[in-house]
């Protein structure tokens, strides 16, 4: 089946998010009125983690529900940002039930594949901004910045990796993202500005669920974290009109 330009493009964009989603936007659009006091005090805690971001490092554990078949599949391991200048760097060593790598960084998601000795790696191209607003959903983003993007809401406090963490449910404005995710759930850690349970729903009815533990923020992470740690043999393949 062959795609128009924009269906390819589309296609791409959507490669993209799920490849970054193996841990873990839009255009911007116009301010939304000004949100309640308490929703204003999160996404301004959001912003004062933000001012001084580096680092951030965590466990995770990541529950993909596939709604048709009615199973969950489960993936864990570590994940690990930096920010580099004005960009932000990520990198996920996934060790259970295979192992995998995810690596972002200049402008391309790369996914290695050890077992079979395989890179897939994905240009993010002029995606780049929306790929990397995805990224930082709850590390190093901005709170108020959610606004531009999403329409916003406080649901209360619940409790989420033993934190009586800040649930904020987030409805993309741009049809494109909501083509992909049309809800997106943050639970904030009120103390830190950062996020310790996220989860992306599909209009299909799936949805990723990713738990977060052992959060360090801005600790020094080595340089070898952010490179593959690929062999003399490995094959590098892109997806065809993607």
């Amino acid at each position: 089946m062959r795609f128009s330009r924009e269906g390819r493009s589309y296609m791409k964009f959507k490669f993209l998010i799920a490849a970054l989603l193996f841990v873990t936007a839009a255009a911007a659009a116009q301010q939304t009125a000004a949100p309640n006091a308490a929703l204003d005090s999160i996404l301004s805690r959001m912003d004062a983690t933000a001012a001084n971001f580096r680092s951030a490092q965590a466990d995770f554990t990541w529950d993909q529900y596939q709604k048709v078949v009615d199973e969950t599949d489960k993936q864990s391991g570590k994940v690990y940002f930096r920010r580099q200048g004005k960009e932000t760097e990520m990198a996920a060593d996934i060790i259970a039930p295979d192992q995998k790598y995810v690596l972002f960084t200049d402008s391309k998601v790369d996914v290695y594949q050890p077992k079979i000795d395989q890179v897939t790696r994905y240009s993010a191209g002029k995606d780049r901004e929306a790929v990397e607003s995805f990224l930082v959903l709850g590390f190093g983003g901005r709170g108020h910045d959610l606004m531009k993007q999403f329409n916003v809401t406080y649901d209360g406090m619940e409790s989420a990796q033993g934190v009586n963490a800040a649930k904020l449910t987030l409805q993309p404005k741009s049809p494109r993202v909501a083509n992909v995710f049309n809800r997106i759930i943050l639970w904030i850690d009120p103390a830190r500005g950062i996020s310790v349970q996220q989860q992306f729903f599909e209009p299909s009815g799936n949805y990723r669920l990713t738990k977060y533990s052992n959060i360090q923020l801005n600790q020094k992470i080595p340089d070898s974290v952010f490179k593959l740690k690929t062999t003399s043999k490995t094959t590098v393949v892109s997806p065809n009109g993607i």
